[in-house]
């Protein structure tokens, strides 16, 4: 059974949700175009954010061995995220529609 690791961006502080679902487009069209493999690894998004204080945040579930490369990149984006615990797994059944969107490759 495939596990996957959950990755979860935040937006800045106050940022508006128009600004940082496209900032988020942006950061994912990029990892598209310039690491497809390591995009392929991406199984699932939350389909709505959430809110944590001022700021907003959304959830993914990726391979464990993209999860170095993820934060890498988001680095250098400027995309935050919350700290990634490796050894929490989930697998392909908990992320179902309506709260999850497997992501096509």
């Amino acid at each position: 059974m495939d596990e996957f690791v959950s990755v979860t961006v935040v937006s800045n502080p106050g940022e508006p949700q128009t600004d940082f679902a496209a900032r988020l487009s942006r950061f994912w069209t990029h990892m598209l175009r310039t690491r497809k493999a390591d995009f392929e690894k991406v199984y699932a998004e939350m389909t709505s954010f959430e809110r944590a204080g001022d700021r907003l945040k959304r959830q993914y579930l990726v391979a464990s061995d993209v999860v170095p490369i993820l934060e890498a990149e988001m680095r250098a984006a400027g995309v935050g995220h919350e700290p990634i615990d490796p050894d929490e797994l989930y697998s392909k059944y908990e992320a179902v529609p309506p709260d999850w969107m497997q992501i096509e490759h």
